[in-house]
């Protein structure tokens, strides 16, 4: 059940770093759904949530306009990986530890659940970032806060689907996969069919 944990969360920063970090922090103080492991207890801290709450409001409103959404879409790319994997070793009990060995830290493993939180966040920001400006070419623009919105609540409810039904991930991951094939499929569609090809 962590794995799917892991899976929902980092897929959910894929589509927006900054609501499963803030998620995460404010379910793990203010209720008892989810219990961080020690080393990832610093996601609970006020002026964490605060920064990332900035960040977030930063990121839905640059999201929502057209060419400043490709430019966010850039600068995420780094930012949502990183959350992805940050998300996907709180979600599945990872432990942090102070690395004094690297040779011995390599062994452990630990490194491995964050890694792999990495490698899905940036699989969905990069499917995110070649949709989207293709999506803002075939409709001028008028797709951007579409598109953005449905985003921030497919990342909000992959989230709570991850903390409270890990197994509703599994279909959730799916219903995005098909998603991003149709939206694919389409882009081909309306270039083949575009005069002059």
């Amino acid at each position: 059940m962590e794995l799917l944990t892991g899976f929902g969360l980092a897929t959910a920063a894929g589509l927006n770093a900054y609501i499963p970090l803030l998620a995460l922090g404010l379910l793990a103080r203010f209720t008892g759904l989810v219990t961080l492991p020690a080393g990832w207890e610093w996601l609970t801290n006020g002026w964490v949530m605060v920064i990332v709450a900035v960040l977030l409001v930063v990121e839905v409103v640059a999201d929502k306009v057209p060419a400043l959404d490709s430019v966010n879409d850039a600068v995420q790319t780094f930012v949502r990986p990183a959350a992805g994997g940050i998300v996907f070793g709180s979600g599945t009990s990872a432990q942090t530890a102070v690395v004094t060995d690297p040779a011995a830290f390599a062994q452990s493993g630990q490194w491995i659940p964050v890694l792999i939180g990495i490698a899905i966040a940036l699989v969905v920001s990069l499917t995110k970032s070649t949709v989207r400006p293709a999506a803002n070419v075939a409709t001028a623009g008028m797709a951007a806060p579409v598109l953005s919105t449905a985003e921030d609540i497919a990342s909000v409810a992959l989230v709570f689907v991850a903390i409270l039904v890990p197994m509703l991930v599994l279909v959730a991951l799916l219903a995005l996969a098909w998603v991003a094939v149709r939206l694919v499929r389409r882009r081909r569609a309306a270039q083949r069919a575009a005069p002059g090809r």
